[in-house]
Formats: structure tokens, C-alpha cells, sequence
């Protein structure tokens, strides 16, 4: 008598996620848009910057526009403080960093436990989806959508050429 293969059961694909908080409120990025996780430096000030950059700073030899989290997520404005965190992570063809309150870890679950924005709420700007996380709902964004095509044109023309100081 023949042995009956087994299938093996179907399982979604893992989506890792690096989890922040603002305001208390958590936020996800996916882990492949991420490069690294830094403290706080004194960031730049970039003339004719959209309104949604910060500024600038030097990470390792590389100029990085810092884009206002809390501006966008209509979070309230407050000073940077020392605790604050950078997420160093990719837009694209373009490096980002992002001021975060703080970075909570890398969190990994199936697809299938992420409902997509549009599922929620179609046309939900920056948002790729929301996951229920220990400790609540997180929303997970979308930096390709992040900037809009205005102020990605107003970023490039605004930011130096590597080399330049800024």
C-alpha cells in the first residue's frame, strides 16, 4: 500500500512590521522599507523644502530629507525631545527619515491578519492597511504614497547635491 502525501497546509506570507508610536498612537512601516533605526541629531534647516520636510541630515555622507510624521498624520506639533527616534527607510528610488517618538520592535504576522485600507475606507491617503496588534490597532502606511507628487518635486529640487552641504 502506498503512503498518501501529505500537502502541506497553505500558509499566507509573513508581513514584518517595524511598529512606532506618536502620541501614543501606534503606527507600522513594512520592514523591507526600513534601513535602520537612529536617535535623534539636529536636523537642518532646507530652504524651499515643502512643508511637510523638516529639514535635513547627514547620515554617514548621505543627505536625508526629515519628514514630519506628526504633519502629516494630523498629529499636534510638539518640540523634538532627546528620546525622539529616526526610522531611516526608502520612498522609492528616495531615503527618508522619519521622526517617530519611539520604536517599539519588528513584529511579524500572516497577511491575512492585515485588512487593506480599502477594505476599510477607499481612498484613505498613505495608508496601506490596519492590523490588530497587542496593545491595539496599528495602522500600517505606505511611503511610496507618503509624499504627494507636488511636494516629492519640491523635495527633489530643494535637496543639495550629495557633497553639498545644505
Amino acid at each position: 500500500m502506498r503512503a498518501r502525501r501529505r500537502t502541506p497546509p497553505i500558509v499566507s506570507p509573513a508581513l514584518r512590521l517595524v511598529v512606532f508610536t506618536i502620541d501614543e498612537r501606534r503606527y507600522a512601516l513594512k520592514l523591507e522599507t526600513v534601513e535602520r533605526i537612529v536617535r535623534v541629531v539636529d536636523i537642518d534647516p532646507l530652504p524651499k523644502a515643502p512643508g511637510i520636510v523638516l529639514g535635513v541630515v547627514n547620515v554617514r555622507g548621505t543627505i536625508m530629507p526629515v519628514v514630519n510624521v506628526r504633519k502629516r498624520f494630523n498629529v499636534p506639533e510638539r518640540e523634538l525631545e532627546l528620546s525622539d527616534e529616526l526610522i531611516l527607510a526608502r520612498a522609492g528610488p528616495r531615503a527618508l527619515a522619519l521622526v517617530v517618538d519611539a520604536v517599539i520592535g519588528v513584529v511579524e504576522l500572516s497577511e491575512s491578519e492585515a485588512t487593506p485600507a480599502a477594505a476599510i475606507l477607499p481612498g484613505l491617503a498613505y495608508v496601506e492597511g490596519v492590523a490588530r496588534l497587542e496593545g491595539g490597532l496599528t495602522f500600517i502606511h505606505d511611503l511610496n504614497t507618503f509624499l504627494s507628487l507636488e511636494e516629492a518635486r519640491a523635495l527633489e529640487a530643494a535637496m543639495p547635491l550629495q557633497g553639498d552641504e545644505p
